[in-house]
């Protein structure tokens, strides 16, 4: 099976590598870095101390990891803590984020004698992934090379669990690597064993996600920010974060006719990837819409649409609004993290499509803390602010739950210690 794998993922590269090359070389000037995922530059690990490898894939599982990585080495110091994760951003933050990290690097390209060169130089003792990144090659390695597998934060989508039921033979003989898992809803624990994997081995531990904390924002830090960039103290603010192709259009063709009723209203617009930022300010000057962009540094005050083209500043921003729309859920995407706009008590609204967070989602719906929008005529009540009071305690609401929801650092950090002590 691992040979078959190999041979599909080399086809695979061989096809998209040269695509990848002309996106992130030639269009955004970034570099590919495919000699740090073969190993060419890959740091030796320290025989003489104990080590683990962490692994998550992008800037959300990143960040939802800062609080458990500080706890870890504040207890376990003498513990070499190796960091990998699969892009660019991902490695930007990271460094950014996490000081306690003794070595940050991109991960192995997923073929056996890569893999293998990763963890004869690192020698981790512990390999930990996140949420639901199952790459053959390394979790076969893992389980050969270290004393335990983890997957924390693990999170499995019903559209995730059908593909990998498809193959269950194969999914149940990669999913036999792992040792230890830590799933975070009692859902993602029965998709896993509908997959064939061994319920003992899973425990329900919650979301990390919901204790990162962004940074608290006073009222004048607020106002200072607003006055920045020209937002009026009459002013009512909708931040959309994490926007994805096909929402905006739809977002700012119910903004212009809302603006036909009520000019008091502003919209920024965070797109997932802000290299969009060119194509959505089209959109809105089709609109007819004023628009500025974050990154242009100077700012005229009477825009329509401010485009957020930056990345880390998302949190900062849904601290300034009145009310956060959250994308990737008005196209089937499967939603974004709304814990965050929760924690400043902001009133959370989605579109029909939040697969990928349902457990959250469904439960801001039950208590009243979030709405979803599926129509023009929905989007249109939203940027009104239909029912002021209302969208206040929706705000109370939605950061009550967000402080329901705490305890998952501590539950993982103990997962961890108990494979630590086998480690010893």
């Amino acid at each position: 099976m691992y040979v078959f794998y190999s041979f599909i993922l080399f086809l695979a590269l061989f096809i998209y590598i040269p695509l990848y090359f002309v996106r992130m070389r030639i269009i955004r000037g970034e570099n590919l870095y495919l000699r740090d995922r073969l190993g060419w530059k890959l740091a030796l690990g320290d025989e003489q101390k104990n080590s683990l490898w962490i692994h998550a894939v992008s800037v959300g599982e990143v960040l939802s990891l800062q609080n458990l990585i500080k706890m870890i080495k504040e207890k376990h110091p003498e513990w070499i803590i190796h960091f990998s994760t699969l892009t660019n951003t991902g490695i930007r933050v990271a460094k950014e984020r996490m000081k306690e990290v003794d070595h940050i690097f991109f991960a192995p390209l997923d073929f056996g004698i890569v893999v293998k060169k990763f963890f004869k130089s690192l020698k981790p003792d512990i390999f930990i992934l996140a949420e639901s990144e199952f790459w053959p090659n390394i979790l076969k390695e893992a389980h050969k090379q270290t004393k335990g597998v983890l997957l924390i934060n693990g999170r499995i989508s019903e559209r995730s669990a059908r593909r990998y039921r498809a193959v269950r033979i194969c999914t149940r003989k990669v999913l036999k690597n792992i040792t230890h898992i830590l799933v975070q809803t009692e859902m993602d624990k029965e998709r896993l064993v509908k997959m064939g994997v061994n319920p003992t081995l899973i425990k329900v531990a919650g979301n990390l996600k919901t204790e990162v904390m962004p940074p608290p924002l006073s009222e004048k830090e607020i106002l200072k920010l607003k006055d920045d960039l020209g937002i009026g103290r009459m002013k009512k603010v909708i931040v959309a974060g994490s926007t994805r192709k096909g929402e905006e259009e739809k977002l700012l063709r119910a903004y212009a006719e809302a603006r036909k009723i009520g000019k008091n209203i502003l919209l920024i617009i965070a797109p997932r990837h802000p290299r969009r930022a060119d194509e959505i300010t089209r959109v809105s000057q089709h609109f007819g819409l004023k628009v500025e962009r974050k990154s242009s540094g100077i700012w005229r005050k009477d825009w329509d649409v401010f485009i957020l083209d930056t990345i880390g500043e998302l949190s900062t921003f849904y601290a300034l609004s009145d009310i956060a729309f959250v994308g990737g859920s008005l196209i089937p995407w499967g939603g974004h993290n709304i814990l965050e706009p929760a924690f400043y008590k902001k009133p959370v609204f989605f579109g029909p499509h939040m697969e990928n967070f349902s457990f959250l989602a469904q439960r801001f719906l039950e208590t009243g803390a979030a709405q979803v929008v599926n129509e023009e005529k929905d989007l249109m009540d939203m940027f009104l602010f239909k029912n002021q009071i209302s969208l206040d305690e929706m705000g109370q609401k939605a950061n009550d739950i967000l402080a329901s929801l705490q305890g998952s650092t501590e539950k993982t950090l103990q997962a961890i210690e108990s494979l630590m002590e086998k480690a010893y």
